[in-house]
């Protein structure tokens, strides 16, 4: 490795012993792998997460549990980075193949670019839920976005806005540079999305290349489902002004069981996917209601009251799921 490598490569990490180590062995896999050095922010594992990242010529560095959220945590690791470039994803991801950072740092060619993201996609696995498994239809073709006069993405719509900051730092490359002058701001939950949209109105551009993926995957449960669904809607509203009308419930379920239905896959759980599905298709319906209807009625008291209620921690799912 050299004395200033080219990538710092910064995840947080707390109780991932099911997932650590093909995190690491992925980035390790990379095509720019000598150029590279490998940071964890650690916020307080007890299982030995930490004796697997002591195999690896990885660094690792300890907060409490307590001063953990998704933007500073990452800036702290953005910090003790060297590297010119910062790569940003998960210790429950890994590369798809070993030109996942080759494939986004090709863009930095453009002195505009401040950012690069790709995909985070679910590996067709039996134990994982086949109604999120990666289907591709067609070749990704990078997207640049740019504004040469911020207030021309101002004038966009609030969907329209939204549209071009489905940033996802699960995988993506920043010029350090400009995460140093333009850090992450402190919240518990869409600090990608937020930080894109600050760097489009600062005049950056941003590249989205969906040939650049990780696996990445969460079993989860209705509460973390309902959770995560009330936070989205709500930085969407606070930064984007979008408050998105909710469909109905049947024939969403409807729909799910047609896809459950078609899945060529393990025919004997297919009712167990379906009632998986089903029970957190009714949470997210049931987040997206109840937000419509506070926001709808101009009860932003009761909106801040239930997040902060609801989203003290961020929502995040039990350790190996």
């Amino acid at each position: 490795m050299s004395a200033d490598p080219l990538i710092s490569v910064v995840a947080p990490v707390k109780n991932e012993r099911a997932h650590v180590r093909k995190c690491v062995e992925g980035i390790l896999s990379q095509t720019l792998a000598n150029s590279l050095e490998i940071i964890f922010v650690d916020s307080g594992s007890t299982d030995d997460t930490l004796e697997i990242l002591a195999e690896y010529p990885v660094k690792v560095h300890q907060i409490p549990a307590s001063q953990f959220n998704h933007g500073d945590t990452r800036n702290l690791g953005v910090r003790l980075g060297r590297g010119q470039f910062v790569a940003l994803t998960v210790a429950d991801a890994r590369p798809v193949d070993n030109r996942w950072l080759e494939c986004m740092l090709k863009h930095f060619d453009d002195p505009k670019v401040a950012g690069v993201c790709g995909q985070q996609v679910v590996p067709h696995e039996p134990d994982k839920n086949p109604l999120q498994w990666f289907r591709p239809y067609s070749e990704p073709v990078p997207k640049k976005v740019w504004f040469a006069n911020p207030d021309e993405f101002e004038k966009l719509s609030p969907s329209e806005k939204l549209a071009l900051c489905g940033w996802d730092d699960v995988t993506a490359l920043y010029r350090r540079s400009v995460l140093l002058e333009l850090p992450f701001r402190r919240v518990g939950f869409a600090e990608d999305m937020i930080w894109a949209k600050d760097a489009l109105l600062r005049g950056h551009a941003l590249v989205y290349d969906y040939g650049a993926r990780v696996y990445h995957y969460h079993h989860e449960n209705v509460r973390f489902r309902f959770r995560r669904r009330y936070t989205i809607l709500f930085h969407q509203y606070r930064h984007f002004g979008l408050v998105p009308t909710p469909t109905w419930l049947l024939p969403e379920l409807a729909h799910c069981g047609y896809r459950v239905a078609r899945r060529k896959y393990c025919p004997s759980h297919r009712f167990r996917w379906l009632a998986y599905n089903v029970r957190l298709t009714t949470a997210e319906w049931l987040a997206g209601w109840i937000f419509w209807l506070q926001a709808r009625l101009g009860l932003d008291g009761a909106v801040n009251k239930m997040h902060a209620r609801l989203c003290a921690t961020p929502p995040k799912p039990a350790p190996g799921s």
